[in-house]
Order: C-alpha cells, then sequence, then structure tokens
C-alpha cells in the first residue's frame, strides 16, 4: 500500500464523521428499500399477526414524527457529552490524546445510529399519504415503520452503551493500557522490520562518496521535502521499488516523526536514473502531514507514556500511582523490545545489490525517549523512583545484550542522582538499594 493510501486511511480513521457519514447513507438506502417493498407487497402479511396491526397515516405520522425528534435531541447531546470529555481528557493527560478519542469507533456509532435514526424517519414519513391529500388513495408504509421502530430500540439500546462508554473511555488506567497495547503492537511489526533484504556481509559496506556524510552538495541529488510538516509514513517497499528500477542507491535523511520544513531532504540519491521525474518518484513513499502519526513512529506512543506520567508527576496534580501504571507499560514494551534485533541498516535487492540505507531507530534512543525523559520527574517521587528502577530491572532482566544492559544502568544511575537531589533519609536508601540490586541483575550477579 502507498504511503499517500496509507495516510488517508490513517486520516479516515481518526476522522470523526466518516463512520457516521456512512450510517446515514445506509439509513437512505434502508429507508427507500423498505417503502419500494412496502409498495409492492401491501400491508397484508400483517393480517395473520395477531399483536400486530397496520397504522393510520396520522398514527404513523406521529410515531415517525416522536421518533425523530426525540433523535435530533439525542443527538445533540452525546456530541456535546462527547465534546466536554475530549476536553477533559485533553487538559487532564495531554492534547495528544485528542486523536485517540476521535477516531473511537463507539462514540461515532452511537452518533450516527441516532442521526440515521432521525434522517430514515424523515424519509418515510414524507411517503405517508391520507385520502385527502391524494383523492381516495392511502399509503402508510407498514414495514418502513416496523423497521422504525427496531431502528428506535437500537438508538435507546445505543444510548445506555454510550452512558457506560464514555467514562469507561476517559478512565485513566484504560486510556494508559490502550496505548500501552498499541506500542507494544507496534514493535512487533516494526522489529525486525523489513526493507528489501539485510545485506549479506559482516563488515560495513564502502558508500558511494555522494551518500556520505560530509560529501560535497554537488556530489549528491536531494530528494526535497514538498511541504513543512511532520513526516507520518515512509512507504519502505516503494522506496526500495523505486530505488530498484531506477538503478539507484539511496540514503533516507527522515523517520517518521521528524518534522520537516519544504526543500528539507528527505532522501539522498547516487548513480542510475536521477532525472527529475525520478527524484519526484522517489518523494512518493515519504508522507508529510500537520501531525505526528503513530502509524511507524513508534516514539509518538512513547511521548504519549511519557506526557501522562510527567503530568501525573507534576506538583499541581501529585498522582504517582499514575505515572507508576504508565512506567510499567513503559516497561512492559521495552522487556518485548529488549530480546529483539534491530534492523540492519544496509537493505539490498533481491539481486543483493546495496539499494537503501535506512536511519533505523536504535535501542538505546527509544530507551531514552521513554525513561529518559521521565527520570527527572521520577526521580521527584519516592514511589514512582522505586517503580521506575523496578521496572527497569525486569528489561534487564528480559535483555541478552550487554550494550542495552549498560545502556539501563545509566538510566537507573541517572535517576539515582537525580533522587538524591530532592529527598533524603530511608526513601533514599531504598532507591539506592534498588539501584544497586539493578546493576548486579545487569552484570549476572
Amino acid at each position: 500500500m502507498t504511503a499517500i493510501a496509507r495516510k488517508l486511511l490513517d486520516r479516515l480513521r481518526e476522522s470523526y464523521w466518516f463512520v457516521p457519514a456512512a450510517m446515514v447513507v445506509a439509513s437512505i438506502v434502508l429507508a427507500c428499500a423498505m417503502v419500494w417493498i412496502d409498495g409492492r407487497v401491501g400491508s397484508g402479511w400483517m393480517d395473520g399477526l395477531s399483536w400486530l396491526y397496520a397504522a393510520r397515516p396520522d398514527g404513523a405520522r406521529s410515531l415517525l414524527s416522536a421518533i425523530g425528534g426525540s433523535m435530533v435531541t439525542v443527538a445533540g447531546t452525546v456530541f456535546s457529552v462527547t465534546i466536554a470529555a475530549v476536553v477533559y481528557a485533553s487538559g487532564q493527560y495531554g492534547p495528544r490524546l485528542l486523536s485517540n478519542f476521535m477516531e473511537d469507533r463507539g462514540n461515532q456509532a452511537t452518533l450516527g445510529t441516532f442521526i440515521a435514526t432521525f434522517l430514515y424517519c424523515m424519509i418515510v414519513l414524507r411517503t405517508i399519504r391520507s385520502p385527502e391529500e391524494t383523492g381516495g388513495e392511502t399509503f402508510v408504509p407498514q414495514l418502513a415503520l416496523v423497521v422504525a421502530v427496531v431502528l428506535m430500540i437500537a438508538s435507546v439500546a445505543m444510548l445506555v452503551f454510550f452512558v457506560h462508554h464514555v467514562p469507561t473511555r476517559i478512565h485513566i488506567s484504560n486510556i494508559v493500557e490502550r496505548i500501552g497495547t498499541r506500542l507494544i503492537a507496534g514493535i512487533d511489526q516494526r522489529f525486525p522490520r523489513s526493507v528489501g533484504q539485510a545485506l549479506d556481509t559482516d563488515e560495513e559496506p564502502a558508500l558511494p562518496p555522494a551518500l556520505l556524510e560530509h560529501a560535497p552538495d554537488s556530489g549528491r541529488t536531494i530528494v526535497p521535502a514538498g511541504e513543512t510538516g511532520y513526516v507520518q509514513l515512509v512507504d519502505e517497499q516503494g522506496l526500495m521499488a523505486a530505488a530498484t528500477a531506477h538503478g539507484l542507491t539511496l540514503s533516507i535523511r527522515q523517520r517518521p516523526g521528524a518534522f520537516v520544513h519544504a526543500g528539507d531532504a528527505l532522501a539522498w540519491l547516487s548513480g542510475g536514473d536521477q532525472r527529475e521525474e525520478v527524484v519526484r518518484a522517489v518523494r512518493q513513499p515519504f508522507s508529510v502531514g500537520a501531525r505526528r502519526s503513530p502509524t511507524q513512529d513508534l516514539s509518538f506512543l512513547i511521548h504519549e507514556l511519557a506526557e501522562i506520567a510527567a503530568r501525573a508527576l507534576s506538583p499541581g496534580v501529585n498522582d504517582p500511582f499514575t505515572a507508576m501504571t504508565c512506567i510499567d507499560w513503559l516497561g512492559a514494551a521495552f522487556a518485548d523490545l529488549a530480546g529483539r534485533i534491530m534492523p540492519s541498516r544496509w537493505r539490498a535487492d533481491d539481486a543483493g545489490r546495496l539499494r537503501v540505507v535506512a536511519d533505523p531507530v536504535t535501542f538505546s534512543e527509544l530507551v531514552e525517549e521513554g525513561f529518559g525523559r521521565l527520570a527527572t520527574y521520577a526521580a521527584s517521587d519516592a514511589n514512582a523512583a522505586m517503580r521506575y528502577l523496578a521496572t527497569l530491572r525486569r528489561v534487564v532482566r528480559a535483555c541478552k545484550d550487554e550494550e542495552r544492559r549498560g545502556t539501563l544502568v545509566a538510566m537507573a544511575q541517572r535517576l539515582v542522582s537525580l533522587a538524591a537531589k530532592s529527598f533524603d533519609g530511608e526513601p533514599l536508601l531504598m532507591v539506592e538499594h534498588e539501584g544497586a540490586r539493578l546493576s548486579a541483575d545487569a552484570a549476572g550477579k
């Protein structure tokens, strides 16, 4: 799937209007179909049902008007409650979470149900004809009325669901759980990551001179960004296909999540066909937008957890247990990541020729994005500091790589140093003891 198509799908998933709009279109089709069936079948099918009787024009109009009017009122209430929940969550937990609430399918389906029921009733209402209006002919779509009653019952059920759903969605434990689960799923998807094949060599290959970091600008072709914003997606397979088709070797200069200005280098090209249309073809796999997207940007999800924890540990909130929940989920994600192989930056085509020099994120960089950013805040509270170190210990036990263990030990030592400036006495001794246990675990003692 191209970067443009994936970006469009992400926008539709995060939009608040798409699902309600689809349900509205479905209600229009349903109303027209029911009226058409009623016009062909009539109301004779109701004669064998003792509990169901045909409605007259005035009664049918009253029923549909009552259902339609109540649906508009409830839809307005649902929309107001949703906006209030979004404002509360954004103010309490950070504006980064706004998209999480906007893409919530429960809220979208609830609003769509009420609007669709209202529109269905209005369309069916328009088709009812009384004798004085048509010169003796009466038409009441009986089957359509039964469907309207079914939709009303479904709307009441959706209202009960919505009353339960909104408090559940804005509960902090559920918010953190959803972000943490998505982060772990993203790690599983991205590592190992595949951009072509890893180059079959243990030595660092000799790059074309144009792709060296300090090569003169005249020695390379730059693929410039077409707009200003965040790199949201990079279609790796599209890049590999473009490089192979035109005989290029390219170096990716921007990761998902990076902010670029129009004209900034997205990639460097060397060799092969470097015409302007080829440069445009290489730029197409990069998708740039106004905000960061968690689709390929794991740092974005890590930042969300870190931001919630930092806000919870601020003096104005002082909620260390929420911060500890975030630390737990960060620990689960990094414990999973600790045993994974980071992708090689040298990517070759099917023939084994170097085509793409990627810029993959490293384990230490991701740890710095999460635990590194939280160290200052966690060091201000003894409970959070103890959970921080205990979580790092679990990650250390899951990690077999000595370099990664060294990164985690350095992170723990940083926290202990910061904690010594924030509190003393028994709490500090406990933190220092936990830090010593982590160092012993890392050393295999």
